[in-house]
């Protein structure tokens, strides 16, 4: 009788300690469940952030480029009288491409000399920068119209925006200052024009 008890007891531990083991693991699983549940939302709420930064930041560009823009609007005009008042004669503008606030120049001269006086009057010019020459060459294969300006360049000019300390006209606009013509001493020295048959007039 006393074995059997024992024996029953035990069986009744077992089974006792088998049912709290198994609510442990249950509970634990619930628990599982649950934080695995809380990692999906996160993990939504990651990407919900990450295309929000993605937004964000399309939006700074798009808000960079307006103000930019807005405080550029007037470059182009400027520019564009700058182009016609730097340019000297014996020189005309070919192309003309913009890439940041850098402006590449390409257009023919009927002299080297002509060159170096367009870069003097855009050196000086109050919306044009220095000047670099990437390139000037003889072309010798000309048609007949062309040969007068048988020199080919390529600048690239810096863009600038005049100071505040120049010259304000009464109506407050900046008054840009007088381009250089050939012939004229400037201040600022221009590269030595090179040409690639070795010739300078």
């Amino acid at each position: 009788m006393m074995l059997l008890g024992t024996a029953v007891a035990a069986a009744a531990i077992l089974l006792v300690a088998i049912l709290w083991m198994g609510q442990l693991i249950d509970n634990q699983d619930s628990r599982n469940a649950y934080l695995q549940g809380e990692i999906k939302n996160l993990d939504k709420q990651i990407e919900e952030i990450k295309e929000l930064d993605k937004q964000r930041s399309a939006l700074l560009t798009r808000k960079e480029i307006i103000e930019q823009l807005q405080s550029n609007r007037s470059q182009m005009v400027h520019l564009f009288d700058e182009m016609v008042k730097t340019i000297p004669d014996g020189a005309r503008m070919g192309t003309m491409k913009q890439l940041g606030e850098v402006l590449t120049i390409e257009g023919v001269a009927e002299s080297n000399s002509r060159v170096a006086s367009y870069m003097r009057n855009i050196n000086v010019s109050p919306w044009m920068g220095h000047s670099d020459l990437k390139k000037i060459e003889n072309q010798s294969d000309l048609k007949d119209a062309e040969k007068k300006l048988p020199y080919a360049f390529s600048l690239d000019v810096q863009l600038r925006t005049p100071k505040a300390d120049q010259e304000v006209n009464e109506e407050g606009t900046s008054v840009p200052a007088p381009s250089v013509t050939e012939g004229q001493n400037s201040p600022v020295t221009a590269k030595p024009a090179t040409s690639s048959a070795g010739e300078q007039k």
